[in-house]
């Protein structure tokens, strides 16, 4: 649950009229294109030719073994928009059209170890490692079809359209009744008719039953592999009627890595936040932000709270940092350490409401982290629930300059006021030694 409220937790954060980069959660598994392809391929959906390299001597083999004098090279980088992205080594695209095998050497020589830098990524970009080649198709004509998980339906539903290849996004503004939605019955999946139907209301005429055969691949992939999501755009018939998928997003449930072993075995940790990767060792759900006040939090739903209350005492979070409702004190530390290593953040906001999570274990984890990393961020503690008594009395006694709070409004404002003060101490450059009253 909190990966998915991580979700709208980022469109809370974001200032309004900014240009603020977000990030989804990484706690949804989300594969590269070629891994995609090759799952696709696995359940008989089709695809085309395709192979994989990781440097520019395997890609030239591969354009040699695809046998085709149209080629598409793909930075296999986790981020949308990658072929209006550009390379810091000065490559314009991430996505390239090429004609011979040494073209796609030196091409994908230029991606493989570059940062792509797209809308999505910042001007930090993101690591390309490899570069998926595979045969250029000329389709005629282009359908989005998706199936994903979807509260609203109260279960998976069928998204899909007659207007493929472009931002389905863009379509639904456009024109909201050229998306088709069929919600589909969990227990029942999706039956025979209802595929034959959804093609046949997109328009595929004659060929609607040999299509309903690819959506009933699709779905049963979808239930196999524990997806939330299967995203096929486009589902295009190129110029010789064959219909393919030739660009494909697929998504896993985190909870299911326990019985999906070889999917979750292509987690490319090089394309995620480092903090993120270290927050999932320690099973916290973490997201980082572009504010400056941390916010370590348990739940959700809190952490929304949290974040809303900052803002509107004129403050920016930091991060999205739930420990969860049975975080040990070990657990809270090295929330601690991940939050303060980001070194924008000015002050540190814990907020826990102490039902299964006992108070006093957090404040013994904020009493560890403070004193093994000799921190001298501010530090605004808000307990409430369980043992809070026995919290409070820990860190009276620790000695460490800690503020408690009873009131979240209250902790809000004091730990907007004193990121405002520590960042002022930076733009200055002066070392100030707080001095919080306990």
């Amino acid at each position: 649950m909190a990966h998915m409220l991580a979700r709208t937790c980022l469109a809370l954060a974001r200032p309004s009229g900014t240009n603020t980069v977000m990030r989804e959660s990484r706690r949804y598994l989300n594969v590269h294109e070629y891994i995609s392809y090759t799952i696709l391929a696995q359940n008989n959906i089709p695809v085309p030719q395709f192979g994989v390299a990781k440097t520019k001597e395997e890609a030239k083999q591969v354009a040699e073994k695809l046998n085709t004098k149209d080629l598409v090279i793909k930075a296999q980088v986790l981020t949308g928009g990658r072929g209006k992205g550009h390379f810091k080594g000065g490559l314009k695209g991430g996505v390239k059209l090429v004609f011979t095998p040494q073209e796609a050497a030196d091409i994908s020589g230029q991606m493989i170890g570059d940062y792509l830098i797209t809308k999505q990524t910042g001007e930090k970009g993101r690591i390309c490692n490899s570069v998926m080649i595979t045969e250029r198709k000329y389709p005629r004509k282009e359908y989005y079809f998706c199936i994903m998980m979807e509260r609203a339906f109260n279960g998976p539903v069928i998204i899909a359209s007659a207007q493929g290849g472009i931002n389905i996004e863009d379509v639904a503004a456009e024109n909201p009744d050229a998306i088709l939605k069929q919600p589909i019955d969990a227990i029942k999946g999706l039956e025979p008719a209802m595929a034959l139907d959804v093609a046949k209301r997109l328009g595929f005429g004659d060929r609607a039953e040999e299509i309903s055969k690819v959506f009933l691949n699709v779905y049963d992939l979808f239930v196999k592999a524990d997806a939330t999501m299967v995203e096929i755009n486009p589902l295009a018939e190129d110029s010789n009627g064959q219909f393919m998928c030739l660009d494909a997003k697929l998504k896993f449930d985190d909870n299911a890595d326990f019985r999906q072993k070889e999917i979750f075995n292509y987690r490319d940790w090089s394309q995620e936040d480092a903090k993120e990767v270290e927050a999932a060792k320690h099973n916290l759900n973490y997201i980082a932000l572009d504010g400056d006040i941390g916010c370590l939090v348990n739940g959700a739903g809190l952490a929304m709270a949290t974040m809303d209350i900052i803002k509107l005492h004129g403050g920016s979070p930091a991060n999205f940092l739930d420990v969860g409702g049975g975080a040990t004190a070990a657990q809270v530390k090295e929330a601690f350490k991940i939050i303060t290593s980001d070194p924008k953040v000015n002050a540190v906001m814990v907020n826990i409401f102490g039902g299964i999570m006992r108070c006093d274990v957090i404040a013994e984890g904020i009493v560890a982290a403070a004193k093994e990393l000799n921190l001298r961020t501010p530090i605004i503690a808000r307990l409430q629930g369980t043992n809070v008594d026995d919290a409070k009395v820990l860190i009276a006694s620790s000695g460490l300059k800690i503020l408690p709070c009873d009131n979240l409004d209250e902790a809000a404002r004091f730990a907007v006021k004193l990121s405002n003060i520590v960042s002022l101490a930076k733009s200055a450059k002066l070392d100030v030694n707080f001095e919080i009253p306990i």
